[in-house]
């Protein structure tokens, strides 16, 4: 079909021009333009055809919306709810007036969840989840390999990608939804279900917008997140954050020598960071970047090059009064700590082992290294607390080193848990508590307080007409095996009626949500664009889910 033109200039004229072409589809086309009734078979393949006439007619302007989409900084900020959030409410505002022009029906409640609705011929409801808010950027590590530096609030096209913090999560799932239910509403196509967008505004925080929702609105018995992987995942890791809080205490150092003051890494507690920053002050600043840069090369070659490829470096940049250095590592969603490099655990490790050659003297800063490096290290899997286990079907539990902060009064330091089924949230809290308890008894002089939030795992069963429906969907567009997935992160699926995820990412491929330098490649939001457009119709004319 691509070597040829078509008309874009509604369903079915691009129909006819298919049915020249195709000579397989011509019964086909013939007898909808007819208006016969169609066997199943033909309805799914005029399903197809739908999305790939969405994707031709409106992929430049789902691109366009995407952009506008990004410009709203949507992301949390400490002490103001996100429904307080100016730019959460102008997107709302501007969700709001593209279904109203689609001839859409929506509804804001309250601002902390936008709703859109495609009306069926029944009342049965099927819920489309996205959400509108994003983890926080640092501008300054949205750099590229040849220098050019990205604004993460505006889209940057670079060949085939498009640069920008909710390109990839989630903003490109609330578009793709609106543009599919724009089409079956212009093109007066029937659905039997009525088939509903959820926009949440705090997936990324606090989770508090949908328990809102759910005391106000229906929640349809059957959910779909678009914001996870392709094919169909079944199963999601049940999310956890082991919190540990130092209290600063005063050194008995004198100004001559040197101390730290500052550290800091990650900006939420769900994204490996690009970098994390060491700050020293007192003493002789020239004498200490020396001994750093030494010790750095031997960390490095211990802990980084020989494993990375050199992507892991250290830097170093004296002022008057201080000594700063950023360990550099690769960022990655905490879901998927193995695609990237960690410095937040690199620079726990580098400080406990070196701080004493450096002539440090001890603090609340190497009390959180000593903690780090002696119960999580560099591994990822809870391997040197030995909580580590594994499930056949939804693999291991991860554990990632995300944020280190401070607010004056105590340094805090996160570890992001994803644990698979195999053991309840409240069995893996007691084991961990047991092996915490433990090491603080041999170092009584930290002072440490642990804070551990543990969700369960989620399964859904693979049986049911919609899922097996989704997972030809998904399998027959993008070529990749018909099996059922699992997820090591966590999405509004997680506690939804009969929720799973449905795309947009690629399976084996490394998710660019979170990270610096996030992006979409174009051909895969206009194939999401094509493959969600297909979805909506097909199972909202299910005759049944189950």
């Amino acid at each position: 079909m691509e070597k040829h033109t078509f008309s874009t200039a509604g369903f079915r004229p691009f129909l006819a021009d298919v049915a020249k072409y195709n000579s397989n589809l011509q019964s086909t086309i013939q007898s909808f333009l007819d208006g016969n009734t169609l066997s199943q078979q033909a309805n799914e393949d005029l399903y197809r055809l739908l999305g790939i006439y969405t994707k031709k007619r409106y992929g430049e302007e789902a691109i366009a919306l995407l952009e506008e989409f990004v410009t709203y900084d949507t992301a949390m900020v400490i002490g103001r709810p996100q429904h307080e959030n100016p730019d959460m409410i102008a997107l709302g505002k501007l969700i709001g007036e593209k279904a109203k022009a689609f001839g859409l029906v929506f509804k804001n409640v309250d601002n902390r969840v936008f709703e859109v609705t495609l009306p069926g011929q029944d009342e049965d409801l099927v819920g489309f989840h996205a959400h509108a808010d994003i983890v926080p950027v640092n501008k300054s590590l949205w750099v590229l390999d040849d220098g050019t530096q990205l604004e993460p609030l505006k889209v940057t096209t670079i060949g085939n990608r498009m640069y920008g913090r909710g390109t990839e999560d989630d903003k490109n799932g609330i578009v793709v939804s609106l543009f599919a239910m724009k089409v079956i509403k212009e093109e007066q196509l029937p659905v039997r279900q009525t088939l509903r967008l959820i926009v949440d505004t705090t997936e990324e925080t606090s989770g508090t917008a949908i328990p809102y929702y759910m005391k106000r609105r229906p929640m349809p018995p059957y959910n779909l997140a678009l914001d996870g992987s392709y094919p169909v995942v079944i199963a999601e890791k049940g999310y956890g954050t082991v919190m540990a809080s130092f209290p600063v205490r005063k050194t008995d150092t004198d100004a001559q020598s040197p101390q730290i003051i500052g550290m800091t890494g990650g900006l939420a507690t769900n994204q490996i960071p690009a970098a994390a920053t060491l700050t020293f002050s007192g003493g002789n600043l020239s004498k200490l970047e020396k001994k750093v840069r030494k010790l750095a090369k031997r960390f490095t070659k211990k802990y980084g090059a020989k494993h990375t490829d050199g992507q892991f470096h250290i830097e170093t940049q004296q002022t008057d009064d201080t000594l700063v250095v950023t360990f550099k590592g690769v960022s990655a969603h905490s879901s998927q700590p193995d695609t990237g490099i960690n410095p937040v655990s690199r620079i726990f490790l580098f400080v406990d082992t070196y701080h004493k050659a450096l002539g440090i003297s001890e603090n609340e800063y190497t009390d959180a290294a000593q903690y780090a490096s002696d119960n999580w290290g560099l591994d990822f899997y809870g391997k040197e607390l030995g909580i580590d286990f594994s499930h056949d079907f939804m693999g291991p539990m991860t554990a990632s080193q995300t944020y280190i902060g401070t607010d004056g009064k105590t340094l805090k330091t996160a570890v992001n848990i994803r644990m698979p089924a195999g053991k309840t949230a409240d069995e893996l809290k007691n084991e961990l508590a047991q092996k915490l308890v433990t090491w603080q008894g041999k170092h009584g002089e930290i002072k440490i307080t642990i804070e551990h939030s543990q969700a369960e795992p989620m399964y859904r069963s693979p049986e049911g007409k919609w899922v097996n429906n989704l997972l030809d969907i998904a399998a027959e567009n993008l070529n990749i095996e018909r099996k059922f997935g699992s997820s090591n992160g966590a999405t509004s699926a997680h506690n939804l009626p009969n929720g799973v995820q449905f795309g947009l990412s690629m399976p084996n491929e490394k998710y660019t949500g979170h990270n610096a330098n996030e992006f979409k490649t174009i051909d895969q939001f206009l194939l999401d664009l094509q493959i969600v457009t297909e979805t909506f119709i097909r199972i909202g004319n299910l005759d049944s889910m189950e």
